[in-house]
């Protein structure tokens, strides 16, 4: 079984690796939209993992991001979708066992799913 919680943030970048004539290597922003996944056996409570403890988990993560320059951010200097995807990952997957996937929209036609290594 799997379940979700859904966050949002917006944040400005730019990608340092693409050419210079690249769109995306001037600074834009975005509207994140970040899906959390969970998976495994429900337990006693029949929840897999509480949303509450879902939140309570990714914020930290999301104050980290909200409203920044993801470039400037430990660890983002080359912040594409994919990167941030494997960066949230790492810092969700200590503190929930179940996490299974997270999942990011930076427009409503592109986006990235990442689960683990």
């Amino acid at each position: 079984m799997r379940i979700y919680k859904d966050f949002h943030f917006d944040a400005a970048h730019w990608l340092p690796n693409v050419p210079e004539d690249h769109k995306c290597h001037r600074l834009h922003g975005h509207k994140y939209q970040v899906r959390v996944w969970c998976a495994g056996e429900f337990d006693a409570r029949g929840f897999i993992v509480d949303y509450a403890e879902i939140d309570a988990a990714f914020r930290p993560v999301l104050e980290d991001l909200d409203h920044r320059l993801l470039n400037d951010v430990e660890g983002l200097t080359n912040p594409t979708t994919e990167l941030l995807a494997v960066w949230i990952f790492a810092r969700l997957r200590g503190l929930m066992p179940q996490l299974s996937a997270v999942e990011i929209r930076e427009s409503a036609t592109t986006g990235c799913f990442y689960e683990g290594d």
